[in-house]
């Protein structure tokens, strides 16, 4: 049997129909030398969208999985994951790409910070503006129902958002946060797999918050890395997915989490103020109508009540979507995992 040499990093791309997403961002990569030895691992949730084509003609020295079903972020990480050699993993999207020294950064912060978790980078919308996704705290009923845009850019540096240290003056020092965005997400080989790796307990969404809930439990500290850079061009296969399912899943995700974290009690109080929430919102827009007409604003306003609307069936069960033990339904086949 041939022994194959440990690598210093191994760098996983989920793939769902983004196959040129995927050439661009393992472009960047490969654009300079990074210094250290590396492998990249590509796995297809069941597109066949001609990604592996791609990477032949492209890119041969990537290792290419197929998976013959849609396994979830989830699911197909952790099955790339044991097909890997490195002693830190880089968990990366496709619709990302790396911006000068991004992966050298990342990878001396996961090996020298005292106790780290997760690292991740500063995420930079196409138009260069900040993502602000890119770090956050964990769920709360609090900072669910007031996760309103405007609150947010009135108050960025509130606690409730976990966002602080996105405006604080870029800097080569970490910053400790509490969750990381799965878009970028670097860490030790053994600590992945002290904390069992990413729950599959979700489909899509959440996995990369419960990733970081679990290194915190475990003692360690996730950080924030803001000289590290990353181009994010967010979610190129979340457009395809329908809005409706997409906020439900969210919703979803998150009650699963809290349930996990908090218990039963607070996770049906996380379900109670969404469905407040939905009906608060729900009549600001009816009320709201007649001037968002007159601005010709109707598609918008028809995207927000069909929105809050799912939330309000979710709410009181009307409208669930369908998980047996982190198998796919024919619905989840369709849509596909939304990327980070």
């Amino acid at each position: 049997m041939k022994i194959q040499t440990p690598l210093d990093l191994s760098i996983i791309i989920v793939n769902w129909n983004s196959a040129e997403f995927v050439r661009r961002c393992v472009d960047s990569i490969r654009r300079q030398p990074i210094g250290f030895t590396y492998e990249i691992i590509v796995i297809d949730n069941a597109s066949f969208d001609g990604c592996d084509r791609m990477l032949r003609e492209h890119h041969p020295e990537v290792s290419y999985v197929q998976s013959h079903e849609n396994l979830g972020f989830a699911r197909a990480n952790n099955l790339a994951f044991k097909l890997s050699r490195g002693t830190t993993l880089l968990f990366l999207n496709p619709d990302t790409e790396i911006v000068g020294s991004a992966i050298q950064q990342l990878h001396k912060a996961a090996s020298e910070l005292p106790s780290a978790g997760v690292v991740g980078a500063r995420l930079l919308n196409a138009d260069g503006t900040l993502q602000t996704s890119c770090i956050q705290s964990f769920p709360t009923i609090i900072n669910q129902v007031l996760t309103f845009e405007f609150l947010q850019r009135l108050f960025p540096w509130w606690e409730l958002w976990g966002m602080a240290p996105l405006y604080h003056q870029p800097h080569a020092m970490a910053d400790e946060v509490q969750g990381i965005s799965g878009a970028c997400m670097m860490l030790r080989r053994d600590v992945y797999i002290r904390v069992g790796c990413f729950s599959e307990d979700y489909f899509m969404y959440t996995e990369d918050l419960d990733l970081c809930y679990k290194t915190r439990k475990s003692g360690l500290k996730n950080y924030y890395l803001a000289e590290a850079t990353i181009i994010h061009f967010g979610g190129s296969s979340s457009k395809q997915a329908a809005s409706d399912f997409s906020c439900i899943m969210m919703r979803e995700s998150i009650w699963r989490f809290l349930r996990k974290t908090r218990g039963d009690i607070y996770g049906l109080g996380y379900r109670c103020a969404m469905f407040l929430s939905a009906v608060v919102r729900l009549g600001l827009l009816v009320f709201l109508f007649p001037i968002q007409a007159l601005r010709g604003r109707c598609q918008c306003w028809r995207g927000s009540f069909r929105e809050w609307y799912a939330v309000l069936r979710w709410s009181v069960r009307l409208s669930l979507p369908s998980i047996n033990h982190g198998e796919p339904s024919a619905q989840y086949q369709e849509v596909g995992p939304v990327l980070k």
